[in-house]
């Protein structure tokens, strides 16, 4: 029996605006809305950008973060919470960590962890191997579990080295993201190689970027995987792009392709013994270990 499925829910993302789609939820009481819905149709986990209130653009802010997670947790304080600390736009250390910094019923479950940089269609994600080991030693000090972003198989190959250095310990979860242009592509043989570097007790999900978001979908229920759906990676309910989706659309259209593949949806709590986080409800994050502070190793070049 395959495992049960992760559904990792996308709301928002860095790139979508009002003025490319009316559904985007950009504001706080927006996500935290969104985000209700999507527990309501069924979601494992939620990946969080978080935006400034007036201007719409992304934001490292933890206030803001906080704002987000605390309006989540009122209805949903099992619900598995991952914030995004991506090096689209911010490249200071000071900024990227700056989410996971909060604590108590704020504190977030995972945090991102972008495993090498790479190049968007008109912008790079700067992740230096200095930057990606730092916030990696940042969220095994603060027990916070990563959720470990590759685009290609050598960010796999890139994983593995920081198991070997200590700064990963299993369980592990990836997001493996397709069909951006300067990385892995949207097909079998690409999403093949890296299912198979993932390593042992490995749980994974696949995006696909724009309009391979449910081919890429629809592989992964069919392989026994997880899925990351939502507004994040793709406005379009379909390949010609004549219909604005909203995240309850996308969401509804997987929890169909899974019923008819016999899928069961993991839940929230499943997910969290999974992957040995705190069990929500008041406790966050990944469950304390009697560790001494870990040195950061030298930088892998």
């Amino acid at each position: 029996m395959p495992e049960k499925l992760i559904i990792n829910f996308t709301p928002t993302g860095m790139i979508p605006t009002k003025a490319l789609t009316p559904h985007a939820p950009i504001s706080v009481p927006e996500i935290v809305e969104d985000v209700h819905e999507a527990c309501r149709i069924g979601i494992t986990m939620v990946h969080l950008h978080a935006r400034e209130p007036e201007a719409g653009q992304t934001t490292y802010k933890a206030e803001i973060y906080g704002q987000i997670i605390g309006g989540i947790r009122k209805y949903a304080p099992d619900l598995v919470i991952c914030v995004s600390l991506s090096g689209r736009i911010y490249n200071e250390l000071e900024q990227r960590r700056e989410p996971l910094l909060l604590d108590g019923n704020l504190k977030p479950d995972m945090g991102s962890l972008t495993l090498s940089s790479l190049n968007f269609n008109k912008q790079a994600s700067i992740n230096t191997p200095d930057m990606v080991q730092a916030l990696a030693l940042e969220m095994k000090q603060r027990n916070i579990a990563p959720e470990l972003e590759a685009f290609d198989a050598g960010m796999i190959n890139y994983a593995h080295y920081l198991i070997k250095k200590g700064l990963l310990s299993a369980p592990y979860y990836f997001n493996l993201l397709l069909g951006n242009i300067a990385c892995a592509q949207a097909d079998l043989l690409h999403l093949g190689i890296m299912v198979r570097d993932l390593p042992p007790q490995s749980y994974w999900s696949v995006a696909g970027i724009g309009e391979y978001q449910l081919p890429m979908n629809s592989v992964a229920i069919a392989m026994g995987g997880g899925v990351r759906v939502g507004l994040e990676d793709n406005i379009y309910y379909d390949r010609e792009k004549k219909k604005l989706a909203k995240n309850a659309d996308l969401l509804r259209r997987v929890h169909t392709i899974a019923e008819a593949n016999g899928r069961e949806m993991m839940t929230a709590r499943e997910f969290r013994k999974a992957m040995l986080l705190e069990d929500g409800s008041g406790k966050y994050g990944k469950k304390a270990t009697a560790t001494k502070e870990i040195p950061l190793p030298p930088p892998a070049y």
